[in-house]
């Protein structure tokens, strides 16, 4: 498996993206994209659990459950959300005529949009747009990029990803971008997320294999513990790698299965690491817990913290903020069995605190750019890790003036 440098939407054979300027929130940049594959591909998607949904994510529900789709409209700056049936009508008008101007099925279209809550969205501007990027797709890595960038928001670079495997002895890719910098919280994660393969496979494997790549990867992401109306990740497959048709579970699923995976972390990682105002991508891990349910449950409380967040920004080795949420985060916990480590430096050892000499070193550890947060339960085999940031003055800057 290898990553490809330059790699996004547009690296699977059967893929072209572009990008256009609407003028939806954001003067003088783009901000429509538009992914379009050369014919009907099988399609998955998982959309947010938040039952305040989008109206993008209510429609798209319906058409991912055909398992069939060839192309996406998104949007950045209006989310359609809290709209009513208006934003619902809106959602398929402009797929309906996003299918036509394309020419193709309009049950194979999926609409995504990102950004203000309870705005209406302007149809007219992000149609226009839509036709500029209709005249401009193309499968150059360069509009795969100009596309990623198109749906940010309060993202300060695009995140794309792609890698090539072998699949049944035939070369393969899989390609992706993603958008999300704040309101991010595990059950997907606050975010859209544009994912293409050349790999041929059925509908339901597909979908099975993002569930998989998901708990792994967009799951585990946590910026600031809220959940959008809007989180939606698609996953389109050609099949234009020549492999035989994968219908079952195989050697050829589960190099797919691996490969999406490696995509999908790479993009929640980045995600992670761009989340709003942050200075620091941070790893919490929670192992020898009972279970990895309370794992699970343990790493989420710390990577949710705000206390935690604010003293690794603070360069401040406050490891009892750490230990405290573990403690109410539900799982099973014994203080004077556990261990609480900043990547190899210990902060706690069952029940032995850090003296000067150790908080010199833990500080040394919060002055990197990344580092990893350890505990160990000792209470069993459990294991899960989460992908988070510090908390920064920028943060609260940044969703303090978010619409005006």
């Amino acid at each position: 498996m290898k990553f490809l440098k330059n790699g996004g939407v547009c690296s699977a054979k059967g893929f072209r993206a572009a990008s256009a300027a609407g003028a939806i929130k954001y003067e003088g940049r783009d901000d429509v994209a538009l992914i379009v594959a050369d014919k009907p591909c099988s399609a998955a998607a998982v959309f947010t659990t938040n039952k305040v949904a989008a109206a993008p994510v209510v429609y798209d529900r319906q058409i991912a459950s055909l398992g069939k789709a060839q192309a996406i409209l998104a949007n950045s700056g209006c989310a359609n959300a809290c709209t009513g049936e208006r934003g619902l009508k809106d959602a398929k008008l402009t797929a309906l005529v996003t299918a036509g101007e394309l020419g193709v099925d309009p049950k194979m279209v999926f609409v995504a949009s990102t950004g203000v809550i309870g705005r209406a969205l302007p149809v007219d501007k992000l149609l226009n747009a839509m036709r500029k990027a209709k005249s401009k797709l193309s499968r150059s890595n360069e509009a795969g990029n100009l596309a990623a960038r198109a749906i940010m928001t309060t993202d300060t670079r695009p995140k794309e990803a792609a890698v090539t495997f072998i699949v049944d002895g035939k070369k393969a890719t899989i390609g992706g971008m993603a958008k999300g910098s704040g309101m991010i919280e595990p059950n997907m994660a606050t975010m859209l997320g544009f994912i293409t393969t050349d790999v041929a496979i059925s509908p339901a494997m597909l979908k099975r294999a993002l569930n998989i790549a998901v708990a792994k990867s967009f799951n585990r992401v946590v910026v600031d513990g809220d959940e959008s109306t809007n989180d939606s990740l698609f996953l389109l497959a050609s099949g234009a790698a020549g492999n035989e048709l994968i219908t079952k579970s195989s050697a050829s699923f589960r190099a797919f299965t691996e490969a999406l995976c490696e995509v999908c972390v790479s993009l929640a990682k980045q995600m992670a690491s761009d989340g709003e105002g942050a200075t620091k991508f941070v790893t919490v891990t929670v192992k020898g817990a009972r279970n990895e349910s309370d794992a699970a449950r343990a790493a989420r409380a710390v990577a949710k913290s705000p206390l935690a967040k604010t003293s690794w920004f603070g360069r401040d080795p406050n490891w009892g903020r750490v230990l405290a949420a573990v403690g109410y985060s539900g799982c099973e916990v014994r203080d004077m069995k556990t261990e609480v480590f900043y990547d190899d430096v210990w902060a706690f050892r069952k029940g032995e605190t850090a003296d000067e000499k150790q908080l010199k070193l833990l500080e040394k550890v919060l002055m990197k750019d990344a580092f990893e947060v350890t505990v160990d339960l000792h209470l069993g085999k459990g294991q899960s890790s989460v992908y988070t940031c510090d908390f920064s003055l920028d943060y609260v800057h940044i969703n303090a003036d978010y619409t005006t």
